[in-house]
């Protein structure tokens, strides 16, 4: 029986378009003459840009506001969780005993030499 494979939604049309953008933008750029088209493009998109941006920006500026306080206090929940500190400590102390363990036995050799 064949594989059937599911049509692909809008997203992963986009993505998979914008990877593309991303793949072959730097041989777009290798070819004569890139620099110019990228410089008369920007120059004509550029102010249209800059004025849609003020319809994202402010609502991005509130989403980020609001997330901000849940988002540090789980941070904080989880620096107080770990026990990063303790974790090194122990680390610590085992580089240190392997050190003076290796010092005492290369210090026997050199006894016995």
């Amino acid at each position: 029986m064949p594989v059937r494979i599911p049509a692909a939604r809008g997203s992963e049309t986009a993505i998979f378009g914008m990877a593309g953008v991303a793949g072959f933008a730097p041989f777009y750029m290798m070819l004569p003459g890139a620099e110019e088209r990228m410089a008369s493009q920007t120059t004509h998109w550029a102010p249209r840009w800059e004025r849609n941006i003020s319809h994202f920006a402010a609502p991005a500026e509130r989403m980020a506001l609001r997330a901000h306080p849940r988002v540090s206090r789980t941070v904080q929940r989880i620096d107080k969780g770990l026990p990063l500190e303790k974790i090194a400590l122990n680390v610590d102390r085992r580089i240190k005993r392997g050190i003076e363990r290796m010092n005492k036995s290369v210090d026997r050799m050199n006894k016995t030499t």
